[in-house]
């Protein structure tokens, strides 16, 4: 079982940045790859990045590559996602999770979730 808390969500203005961090509870943190997703209002949940369990290999969401970076530091048990030049479209709820195996960008693989942290981007 692990346990993932996300936090670093907040307001913030076109253009700026945040950091979001994923704090799991399991000591087997390491031997699992990191997803970050995302919900707005009124749509599905998406992709957004994801990290390999060794952080040597990622995945970006192509409308966000540049703009993302997914990150992680296994000593800390924690994943991290740097967003810049946030855009009002890019408000939602963004949650990590935790999957076996390839960092992948498929929803129903992902084993555990978090409660997920809200990101509001004004214009």
């Amino acid at each position: 079982q692990v346990q993932l808390v996300e936090s670093g969500g907040g307001l913030v203005q076109a253009g700026g940045s945040l950091r979001l961090s994923c704090a799991a509870s399991s000591r087997t943190f390491s031997t699992y790859a990191m997803g970050w997703f995302r919900q707005a209002p009124g749509k599905e949940r998406e992709f957004v990045a994801a990290i390999s369990w060794s952080g040597g290999s990622t995945r970006y969401a192509d409308s966000l590559k540049g703009r993302f970076t997914v990150s992680r530091d296994n000593a800390k048990n924690t994943a991290y996602l740097q967003m810049n030049s946030l855009k009002p479209e890019d408000t939602a709820v963004y949650y990590c999770a935790t999957k076996r195996g390839l960092p992948g960008i498929v929803i129903r693989e992902y084993e555990y979730w978090g409660q997920g942290t809200q990101v509001t981007v004004s214009s």
